[in-house]
């Protein structure tokens, strides 16, 4: 029986962990919330009769703990959102290579870091979307576009702060080069009818208002406002489908540096990847199977079929940087 503690850290206010580790245990620190992981843990522990104990907290402030842990951690897997963050940690050495036939039979090789240190276990695509009372789909068709003149004052987007606004401009640098992705960036920033907006939810009330006509979202964002507003004319446009494809994101996770528990660490692992997590996944929070072989969730399903950007996800972590720097540069906020 799982049992929740909640208790107290100096750089990350409260979050929840399980009772203690065994032999037959695994311990994961993960950024994302509760009720998107618990069901998870508890489906593998019923099949495998491994236990899961977790800490969840901000991502930030859990990479911190896991530095300053070392060789000490109790963390043997780490889950959060965004290649970039997963390329960061990566970078830190704080994970392991882990390259399984299971892990590369089951997640496509641009979800996976090149040298096994992270894979991908859920997908988000990242794409248009728009007023059906006042945009014909035929006007809509990549992400450059919406740099057009015809876009002026008529567009709406996140925040140049947050992660999937960063990975967005670095797939765009790997695809068009520095200049090209300047001059689509200085075309938004010129077609914005509004300062950035904070959250997706935001984009999208936005559009509702009449204040913009079309932005740019997380896919998952759009199902959860559809289920609460299900008449709202509001319509997902896939992007780049006669280029690269529509820019895809992950949630993912990696076996820490110093797991104690590696080989359960690997279990879990390769268990995400398989088919009851990659429905469990898809079915919690809208998002695509990181696994191609399973059918995705009938609701995100209906939205339709697209194709998505190859490109690894190690590159939005490689050109992140330089993504902030160029947005900076060109006045996005």
């Amino acid at each position: 029986m799982i049992k929740i503690l909640i208790f107290s850290l100096l750089t990350m206010g409260s979050i929840a962990a399980v009772s203690a580790a065994d032999d037959e245990s695994v311990t994961v620190y993960s950024s994302r919330k509760e009720h998107l992981i618990k069901p998870l843990f508890d489906a593998f522990t019923k099949e495998t009769g491994i236990k899961v104990d977790y800490l969840t907290g901000t991502g930030g402030a859990l990479i911190e703990r896991l530095k300053l842990e070392g060789k000490n951690t109790k963390a043997d897997m780490f889950m959060t959102v965004d290649a970039g963050n997963l390329w960061y940690i990566g970078s830190q050495g704080l994970f392991q290579a882990v390259q399984t036939q299971v892990l590369k039979n089951n997640i496509p090789n641009h979800l996976r870091d090149p040298k096994g240190l992270w894979t991908g276990l859920s997908v988000r695509a990242r794409t248009l979307v728009y007023n059906t009372e006042q945009v014909n789909p035929s006007e809509l068709s990549t992400y450059a576009d919406l740099a057009l003149p015809k876009w002026e004052g008529r567009l709406c987007l996140r925040t140049s702060k947050k992660i999937y606004t960063k990975s967005l401009v670095a797939s765009l640098i790997y695809h068009h080069g520095e200049d090209k992705a300047g001059d689509i960036i200085s075309g938004w920033v010129n077609n914005l009818a509004a300062t950035p907006n904070a959250k997706d939810s935001h984009i999208m009330n936005a559009i509702l208002s009449g204040q913009c006509d079309v932005g740019l979202v997380n896919t998952y964002y759009y199902g959860r406002l559809m289920a609460k507003k299900p008449n709202s004319p509001l319509k997902l446009f896939w992007a780049n489908q006669n280029t690269t494809g529509v820019h895809v994101n992950i949630s993912g996770a990696g076996v820490t540096k110093y797991a104690k528990n590696s080989k359960s660490a690997i279990k879990l692992l390769e268990w995400l990847s398989g088919t009851k997590a990659q429905v469990i996944y898809g079915s919690l929070n809208k998002e695509y199977p990181a696994n191609q072989n399973i059918a995705s969730d009938e609701v995100v399903s209906a939205w339709g079929a697209f194709k998505q950007d190859d490109m690894n996800l190690s590159q939005v972590g490689i050109l992140q940087a330089t993504a902030v720097k160029l947005m900076q540069k060109k006045g996005y906020r």
